[in-house]
């Protein structure tokens, strides 16, 4: 669906400033959202919400639907009564770059303890709200809190590590570890029950300022995550051992002569199409009450997506096989109407993949980075861009702007200043910033790390890196007065600001 003309910032709630490491849906989260009003922007697009594992990609997640404990706001435990000011005010003082290790250490501890509190404190409303919550989730949550409980009491391992009757889901062991792990159960099922009140009251907050939240999508979900264990059915995995019988990724390309192999399971579509694709359905359900739009990590995989033997150590010997993409919109459109989709549709793109995306009319990615490495025909140049697309800066996989472009060569670096006409004495960031702003992209989205003009040390993410990403934060009093009416200056001068609303008068 087409959107109205309007821009806004892309910033995971992770990097919010805090006093604990990490940010969370505390006092920032509101403030943040104040500096987006006032600055005329109306999307907040974020990264997915869903709890880290093994190198903290929340791309990488145990689970698809449920929200990530570490983004909990303490001070709001505190302001309920379940800490105190003195379990906060005895924490160390943390470094801005993420460590996740030390926020686990610190966290988790003072998280318990509040579940403690709440289990032995809650008056009988508090406790019927926790009920209500758990019976309306109980859907996707039952399953999730009993994987995470097992999870803990086999020290993290993977599902398909534990015992045989666990891994395959036998009554009698499903019925054994839910009574001897009664409490942990309750303990994750409080923490998700904490994430969504905390998450609902940030999004009500932005919605009453007219901003929208534009959510993320990952296609495919981790294999140690609480769906794969609980429906291995929508999977395709080996029967013995439960690894996944054929893995996603990407095949060689330019920027990588073995391809990327991801790992993740590739989805039994057969049996999901069988089935009306109830998982899907339920998932995007799942979203929607958590943000306002949705964009899809990997679209082209609902086309056709390539698909790796199990054993492989690299993503070359794979194949490409087709998705049943457009039965599956066909459905969702009948079952939930037309959806506020944005299709991530970068890299090695088909006819077939447009074809899907444009049937749809779901506006797809340019990114302006990627705009000045050939000639005019480039797509990615703004005067090629249809009305019905999303324009960048650059996204969390790429660097930011001003590193981006410290790393072109002199001649590129000229090509881009003989491009722009003109450079801002504010630096390239800006000048990126209103190219995008100026173009016809109905929405326009930059990465706060180039409104604060940037370097490489504030990459969120490089996708050959395997471990040290997603740890920028920025820093408490960043968002000034003058960066707020520079970016409005910007929104308003290319029609992007929300529009006004008169009353009628008689």
């Amino acid at each position: 669906m087409s959107f109205s003309r309007a821009s806004g910032i892309l910033l995971h709630p992770t990097s919010f400033p805090s006093r604990f490491g990490i940010g969370d849906l505390g006092p920032e989260a509101y403030q943040f959202l104040d500096f987006l009003a006032e600055s005329g922007q109306q999307i907040w697009q974020i990264l997915p919400l869903g709890p880290t594992g093994y190198g903290d990609s929340p791309y990488q997640c145990f689970s698809a639907i449920a929200g990530n404990p570490l983004l909990i706001s303490l001070e709001a435990l505190r302001d309920e009564g379940w800490l105190t000011d003195d379990d906060l005010n005895s924490q160390p003082e943390l470094p801005l770059q993420i460590d996740f290790g030390w926020v686990i250490h610190l966290k988790r501890p003072l998280l318990q303890k509040a579940w403690v509190a709440f289990r032995d404190q809650a008056l009988p409303e508090q406790k019927e709200a926790f009920s209500a919550f758990c019976q309306a989730k109980a859907v996707w949550l039952e399953d999730y809190a009993l994987f995470m409980a097992l999870k803990d009491g086999h020290e993290g391992a993977s599902w398909h590590t534990w015992e045989p009757e666990l891994v395959q889901r036998k009554p009698e062991a499903l019925t054994t570890a839910k009574q001897e792990l009664a409490d942990r159960i309750l303990y994750h099922q409080f923490l998700q029950f904490q994430f969504f009140r905390q998450w609902s009251a940030v999004k009500k907050y932005a919605n009453e300022r007219n901003i929208q939240i534009l959510g993320d999508l990952p296609i495919y979900v981790a294999h140690d995550s609480a769906e794969v264990w609980a429906h291995p059915e929508i999977f395709r995995l080996e029967d013995e051992t439960g690894l996944p019988e054929l893995m996603a990724g990407v095949p060689p390309d330019y920027f990588s002569e073995t391809g990327q192999l991801w790992g993740n399971p590739i989805y039994n579509w057969q049996h999901l199409q069988e089935q009306d694709f109830g998982w899907w359905v339920q998932r995007f359900q799942a979203m929607l009450e958590c943000v306002d739009m949705i964009r899809i990590d990997h679209f082209r995989g609902f086309e056709s997506y390539w698909a790796v033997p199990q054993g492989e150590s690299t993503a070359v010997n794979g194949e490409w096989l087709q998705a049943p993409g457009q039965t599956f919109f066909k459905h969702l459109d009948q079952v939930l109407g037309k959806l506020p989709i944005v299709a991530e549709d970068l890299g090695l793109i088909t006819p077939d993949v447009e074809a899907l995306r444009d049937e749809f009319d779901f506006p797809g990615m340019k990114i302006l980075h990627f705009a000045f490495d050939s000639g005019a025909d480039n797509p990615y140049l703004p005067f090629q861009y249809p009305r019905n697309s999303v324009v960048y800066t650059g996204t969390h996989d790429n660097d930011t702007t001003l590193g981006w472009f410290n790393k072109r060569s002199p001649e590129q670096q000229e090509r881009i200043r003989q491009y722009l006409g003109c450079t801002s004495p504010d630096g390239i960031h800006w000048d990126l910033v209103r190219l995008a702003m100026s173009s016809v992209s109905d929405l326009a989205i930059t990465q706060l790390q180039d409104l604060l003009g940037l370097d490489s040390e504030a990459r969120m993410n490089s996708p050959s890196q395997q471990m040290g990403n997603w740890g920028w934060r920025y820093w408490q009093g960043a968002l000034t007065p003058e960066l707020r009416d520079r970016l409005r200056f910007f929104t308003e001068m290319y029609g992007r600001l929300p529009k006004v609303h008169h009353a009628e008068t008689v």
